[in-house]
């Protein structure tokens, strides 16, 4: 499902849809405030740092996670993701393993984080750290647990991405958020937006916060691979496929057709031949994002190139000195 174009308008100026639709989002955002007055099921002995949104959709949020398993690991831990598996299978808690389990048990998100710490995924949030604590993390990165009230957490980020920022400021199904803005930064207590330079001084001029605010952006590792001129046909299925579209042509790269999929959507064996005639007759290549190619069909995973990107913050500070107040 693509999100509506009237999500997006200036908070200022909403159209006609998301005045009529205010009802319905007040409901929702009266029964996510209920939700969130519940007590913890779980009060772990270990610090657990939430990564988050108040965004429906794809912020930033696994890259955010990467970014912090590998700066944990530097300072000497030992963190651990838990994660609730959307789009996959397994109920758990189960530990991923990116060898034998396959995205549409896991989810693709575990799938790709388990290449970097120890990953588990729960439907039960609580029982998912319980066993991380159990099996020796010193830490748990909880994905995509900001509005969930069953462990307690001793920071929370709030991942957004600047291009969209908050959209119109509205709760779904009036807009893109999943709480009010005020409500979210009340428990937040860091803010990451994550875009290039422009987008960050419009988020910045529309929307300013108490919490500490963090800038970054996602950029390409460098794999040896000539990207200039290289003749891509690229598909992805992010929350924004456009910003993965954007960055190959920054890069140089000759796209000679884009593919933007929906967040998840499966990669059947029936698409990815499309897709290869396709590139084939256009005498390109396929290429992907690193959370798409886990959902990829194991006879096409050769077959297709896969671009990496990292965060990249402008100052560490806030985060290092969290994660000091923390005992880390």
């Amino acid at each position: 499902m693509r999100a509506p174009l009237f999500w997006f308008t200036a908070p200022d100026r909403p159209s006609f849809l998301a005045r009529m639709l205010a009802p319905v989002a007040a409901l929702y955002a009266i029964g996510t405030a209920r939700r969130l007055r519940r007590m913890p099921k779980i009060t772990p002995t270990i610090p657990v740092i939430c990564i988050g949104n108040i965004n429906a959709g794809g912020t930033g949020k696994t890259p955010t996670t990467i970014a912090l398993i590998e700066r944990l690991i530097a300072r000497g831990h030992t963190p651990h993701v838990v994660s609730r598996g959307y789009g996959g299978s397994l109920e758990g808690p189960a530990r991923v393993d990116e060898r034998t389990h396959k995205a549409d048990q896991t989810g693709d998100e575990p799938l790709l984080l388990a290449a970097f710490a120890p990953t588990w995924v729960a439907k039960d949030r609580a029982a998912g750290v319980q066993c991380a604590q159990d099996a020796g993390a010193d830490v748990v990165l909880l994905d995509d647990g900001f509005q969930n009230p069953d462990v307690a957490k001793d920071l929370s980020i709030v991942v957004v991405d600047a291009m969209r920022g908050f959209g119109n400021g509205r709760v779904m199904p009036a807009g893109p958020l999943r709480e009010t803005v005020d409500a979210g930064m009340k428990r937040a207590d860091l803010v990451l937006s994550i875009g290039p330079p422009a987008a960050q001084d419009r988020f910045a001029a529309q929307w300013s916060f108490e919490v500490p605010h963090l800038v970054g952006h996602l950029a390409p590792l460098p794999t040896g691979m000539p990207w200039r001129d290289l003749k891509l046909l690229a598909f992805a299925g992010i929350g924004h496929p456009e910003k993965f579209f954007v960055t190959l042509r920054d890069m140089g790269a000759n796209l000679v057709r884009t593919q933007a999929l929906g967040d998840h959507q499966p990669l059947t064996d029936a698409l990815m031949k499309r897709l290869e005639i396709e590139a084939a007759a256009q005498r390109a290549q396929l290429v992907t994002t690193e959370k798409d190619a886990v959902r990829l069909p194991d006879s096409f995973r050769m077959k297709v190139l896969t671009l990496p990107v990292r965060l990249q913050l402008v100052d560490w500070a806030p985060i290092d000195d969290a994660f000091v107040r923390l005992g880390l």
